[in-house]
Order: C-alpha cells, then sequence, then structure tokens
C-alpha cells in the first residue's frame, strides 16, 4: 500500500496539478472538480496535493479537507489500484449481490471495507449505481459492470489479480442498456436537434413562459412544482446573472429514467435547457451529473460540442444578436443528498453539498446567489415538447392536475425491468401486467422516501391527484420480506444523511439501529411505538426532506405488512440490544458450565 505520505506526487504530479487548476482558472468554486480529476489521476487525494492546490486557489487546506471527505467517492488516504463499490439497493439484493461480494473477497483475500496489503484493490458497498433494471451492478475506478454472475466475478478478480489495465478489459463489461419497454410521447419523438429552438426564437422568451404555464406541465422530479411558474419567477428576480441547472443527479434507489434520457435524448435535454434559457434571460448553464454515470461525461461533451458547431450553443444562436447560452458539465462524486436543489447548487459553487435554509428559493437566490431555474432533465424534455406541441395538445395528454406523460423506471420481481412511458393517470395495475409482473405482493412507488402500496391498492393512479412519483417503480412478489426491503430503505437513508443537522444525523442512525436491533431477534412492541415517536422528532425539525422521509419505509410498511413485524418481536415491552446473557455463551463453553447459576436471570 502506498505510504501517507503520497511519495507518488512528485515533480511530474505537481506540474500536472499546475496545469489542472490553471485549466479550471484557478477558481474555487470548481474545486470539486479539480478533486474529482486528482481522485482518477492519482486514485486519492494526495496529503501533499492538498497544500499546494490550497496555494493555487487561495482558500485554506481545511475547505478543501472538508469537501474531500464529504463525497462518497473521493478519498484523503490511498484506496487501491483497483477501487471496487458493489452496488447495495434492494433490487442488487434480490439479485444476490452479496454471495458475489462475498466471492470477489475470497478470490482476492479481502475483507469489504479493507483496502488489500499491497495496495492493489479495495471492496466496499455503495447505495445504488442507477443500474437497478440490469442488477447486480458494481463500480469498478468509477466505471459500471452490470449484469453481474459469479463467472463474471472471477473473471474480474483474474484481471485485478493480474493487474490488466481497464482499458484491455472486455468491453461487453461495460456495456449499459436502455431497456426501453414502452415508448410515448417522449421516447418515441422525432424531433430534429435545434427544430424546437427554431420554433421558439420566432414566438419569443415570454411566448415561452406563457405555452408552458399553460401546458400545465410540473416538475418531473415527484414534487410537481409548475415549470411555468418557476421559469417566470426566475426571468422576473432581480441579479446581475440569471443561471439554468439541470439536476442529472438521480440518486432514488430505483431510478434511473434519466440516465436513459442523457443517451438517447441528450439532444432534446439541452434544447429544453437552452428554451429556458431564452425565457429566463440566463447566459450560462449547468448539468449536474451524478458520479455513477461518469462514463456518459465525454459522451455528453461530444453532444454540447456539436451543438456549438451547429450555433445552437454559444454566441448569437441561431444568429439572434444578444442570445447567448453555453452549457458546462459538472460530474458529482457520490453524495444522494446533491439531488436536493439548494445542496446541488452549494455542490455546483465547489462545496460540501448540503442543503440551504429556504427561503430564499434558488429561483431568487441560486447558483452564486443569484436567480436560477433547477430542474430535472426529464422536465426540461418535456418543456421542449410543450413548446413544441403547443399548449393545448400537450395538456390534452394525461389527467386535468397531470398532464403530459411519465417516464417510470420498473425494477425488482418482474420479466421485462426497464423504462415504460405512459401518459398520466396509469393504474399500478397495467404497469405490472405489461412488464410481466406475477403474485405482486407490494409496490414501492417513488423510491424509499415514496409510498409502499400494497395489492390491495393496485388500482391507484399515478398523477399528482393520486401518486406522485419522481418515476422509481420497485416490484415485490409474495417471496419477499418487506421487513428487510424497509430494513435496507432504512440504511440507505443512514448512510445518506449529510449530517448537518442533528435530529437526521441522529435520527437516521437510531431508526436503522432499531430496525437492526428487530432483526436481531431482540425488538419489542416499544421499538414499534418508538419510530412513530422518532418520525414526529423528524418531521417538525429536520432540516431538509432527507430527515422528514427516512421513516416512509417503516411506517408504510407496519401499516400494511404488520405481521413481517411481529413475527420478529419478543413479547417483552422492552428488550435491550444488546443481549448480555448469550455474549456468555462463548465462556460457558470453555468452563463446561451450562446450568442456571452460568446464565443472567431475565426479568419480566
Amino acid at each position: 500500500m502506498l505510504p501517507d505520505n503520497d511519495t507518488q506526487f512528485d515533480a511530474s504530479g505537481q506540474a500536472w496539478l499546475d496545469q489542472l487548476t490553471a485549466r479550471h482558472r484557478n477558481d474555487a468554486s470548481r474545486l470539486l472538480q479539480i478533486l474529482r480529476e486528482m481522485q482518477e489521476r492519482f486514485g486519492h487525494i494526495p496529503q501533499d496535493a492538498i497544500s499546494r492546490l490550497a496555494e493555487r486557489l487561495g482558500i485554506p487546506r481545511a475547505r478543501i479537507e472538508s469537501v474531500a471527505s464529504f463525497y462518497s467517492f473521493l478519498h484523503l488516504k490511498p484506496q487501491g489500484e483497483y477501487r471496487v463499490l458493489f452496488s447495495d439497493n434492494i433490487t442488487d439484493r434480490m439479485l444476490g449481490n452479496q454471495a458475489l461480494l462475498e466471492q470477489m473477497c475470497q478470490l482476492l483475500w479481502l475483507q469489504p471495507g479493507k483496502v488489500s496489503e499491497d495496495g492493489l484493490v479495495s471492496i466496499n458497498t455503495t447505495s445504488c449505481t442507477g443500474m437497478c433494471d440490469q442488477g447486480p451492478a458494481l463500480l469498478i475506478n468509477g466505471r459500471a459492470i452490470t449484469r453481474l454472475s459469479h463467472q463474471r466475478v472471477q473473471e474480474i478478480a483474474q484481471l485485478i489479480r493480474n493487474r490488466t489495465p481497464m482499458s484491455d478489459w472486455p468491453a461487453d463489461f461495460f456495456h449499459v442498456g436502455d431497456n426501453i419497454r414502452r415508448g410515448g410521447l417522449l421516447l418515441d419523438n422525432k424531433l430534429a436537434y435545434g427544430e424546437v429552438l427554431h420554433t421558439a426564437l420566432a414566438a419569443g422568451a415570454q411566448s415561452i413562459i406563457d405555452t408552458v404555464k399553460a401546458s400545465g406541465l410540473r416538475g418531473r422530479g415527484g414534487a410537481g412544482f409548475p415549470t411555468g411558474l418557476k421559469w417566470e419567477s426566475c426571468r422576473k428576480a432581480q441579479g446581475s446573472d440569471h443561471y439554468v441547472v439541470c439536476n442529472a443527479d438521480e440518486g432514488e434507489p430505483g431510478t434511473f429514467k434519466d440516465r436513459v434520457l442523457l443517451t438517447r435524448q441528450a439532444d432534446l435535454v439541452f434544447e429544453g435547457m437552452t428554451l429556458c434559457a431564452l425565457a429566463v434571460g440566463a447566459k450560462q448553464g449547468f448539468l449536474y451529473l451524478r458520479g455513477e454515470y461518469r462514463y456518459l461525461l465525454e459522451p455528453l461533451r461530444a453532444v454540447l460540442q456539436r451543438r456549438r458547431d451547429s450555433n445552437l450553443l454559444g454566441e448569437s444562436i441561431l444568429g439572434k444578436s444578444g442570445f447567448d447560452f453555453d452549457i458546462d458539465i459538472h460530474l458529482g462524486a457520490g453524495a444522494y443528498i446533491c439531488g436536493e436543489e439548494s445542496a446541488l447548487i452549494e455542490s455546483l459553487e465547489g462545496k460540501r453539498g448540503v442543503p440551504r435554509n429556504r427561503p430564499p428559493f434558488p429561483v431568487t437566490h441560486g447558483y452564486m446567489q443569484q436567480p436560477t431555474a433547477v430542474d430535472n432533465v426529464e422536465t426540461f424534455c418535456q418543456a421542449a415538447l410543450a413548446v413544441q406541441m403547443g399548449a393545448d395538445k400537450y395538456r390534452a395528454i394525461g389527467t386535468e392536475k397531470s398532464s403530459g406523460s411519465k417516464l417510470i423506471s420498473v425494477s425488482g420481481d418482474c420479466a421485462y425491468p426497464g423504462i415504460y412511458e405512459y401518459p398520466f393517470g396509469v393504474s399500478i395495475r397495467e404497469i405490472l401486467q405489461d412488464c410481466g409482473a406475477v403474485n405482486t405482493r407490494a409496490v414501492q412507488v417513488s423510491g424509499p422516501s415514496g409510498v409502499c402500496v400494497p395489492e390491495s391498492e393496485f388500482g391507484r393512479k399515478l398523477g399528482f391527484e393520486d401518486l406522485p412519483t419522481a418515476g422509481a417503480f420497485m416490484v415485490f412478489d409474495d417471496s419477499r420480506d418487506l421487513f428487510e426491503v424497509a430494513r435496507n430503505f432504512v440504511h440507505f437513508f443512514a448512510h445518506e444523511s449529510c449530517g448537518f443537522c442533528t435530529p437526521c444525523r441522529v435520527g437516521t442512525s437510531m431508526l436503522k439501529q432499531t430496525m437492526d436491533k428487530i432483526a436481531n431477534g431482540h425488538g419489542t412492541q416499544y421499538d414499534l411505538n418508538e419510530v412513530e415517536n422518532l418520525d414526529r422528532v423528524l418531521q417538525t425539525s429536520s432540516h431538509c426532506g432527507l430527515g422528514r422521509t427516512a421513516c416512509n419505509p417503516v411506517l408504510h410498511t407496519l401499516k400494511h405488512f404488520r405481521p413481517a413485524y411481529e413475527n420478529k418481536l419478543k413479547s417483552l415491552m422492552f428488550s435491550p440490544a444488546f443481549d448480555l446473557d448469550g455474549s456468555l455463551a462463548r465462556a460457558r463453553q470453555m468452563t463446561g458450565r451450562d446450568d442456571a447459576g452460568a446464565h443472567l436471570k431475565e426479568t419480566e
């Protein structure tokens, strides 16, 4: 293993760092992007490099270490030449990821969470890679490998032992399928790139806002704020600069629709962002891409360059004087909380991704405290379609309060996982029939923070009138233990809490401990009651939505599947999580005693 003094950061490394910071204009707001590139170059953030970077950016060393320690894909100490992260989402678990992880650890003589003594490899887990339709999946040095099997794990272990450069690994290892199962308004559109912009330029900025407002388009991230109203508010806000931000940090377990849109419809995404820029008066846009989608960075940059070459980005777009707009891509580094728009903006500014106090909202005080319109990938695509189709035609699709179509990421116990597009108003039962699900016990709609829907409610419909959703649709058949599903989600929230506020930091940890206590056979009715008390605290005092929704998986499964919990409980009203008498079992074995005097008395 490399020593902590980082002997590899020699003169050539210093020269490379100087070139890197110069390319980023020695701008401290680019800190995360600089650290990400350093991680790719050295495998971690060398200690000697931090001092040099602090000098170049004119910021304290402590700020750099604080930012680097916040993101799970950045490391301040060596993590091995090959950094293996198994996706540990519930769907990966259902597909056998734990057995595959154990197999790789055995093949490489390594424990999870450790770095091998020779510095060759480290193996650990990560929350979700956005590959739920083709798991089990893992990341190696940031590159995704899907559809893992025992045979593929053996092959990967051999490549690692041989120190084979990843550029020489079989190309099919890194294939990521789109798995589009059902198209519609968005996925089947045949618009030529630039076509919507030509239409919009002729109509003008105010017409864009009026059309989007009249179309009834609402944000596709789950909250459903009216898109046209957001753009209008941003346009009217006072500020020296206006910005457009595309949130492509879809970290919610079970969601992968934006990944497919960025692969198949990248031009439409950028077209929607450019429309928004024209509407709000922005000259700069950012696409914040989740770190798990690192493999999309170069293809997306190529699309942006093609659009610049076609005068669809840059100065005087399509010949209109004063219409100047360009887009930069920022890559995340493994922080679920950055999917929250204000945390995302903090990350864009090169800081820890801690959510801001609101108000003020991003439309008035966003990036660099300037008016900023933040929407997700699907929303920008739908906005472009609404402008091209016209408000009336677009509004005719879907329901009265939920216009247009919605992309659904289907995973779990079904024959055909993948992407499905439906007009709003589709029922859960219809989706289950289309994806080939049988004997379904429950569906988790909109990820862990969403709703667990039992079989008796499969007639419910997706839409803001009934079940709003960011797009995740996880299927669980009658062989699944819904307690373990909820427990996985609870572990996810505890891991992804940013730690900023005490209620969430402590509350999610307490919830995790409670679920583990029940799983280990020490739970009681008292513990179930305490979950409800904990939820009240988190609901009223958490800084952001992560804490306020952390108890949802437990509360929803308790409501509909209470026996899954009660079957694991003791009869006592209270039981400690630590079994002291059980811990003495080894001592009794060594002494050969197992009489009553060798046991602790249990008091009812």
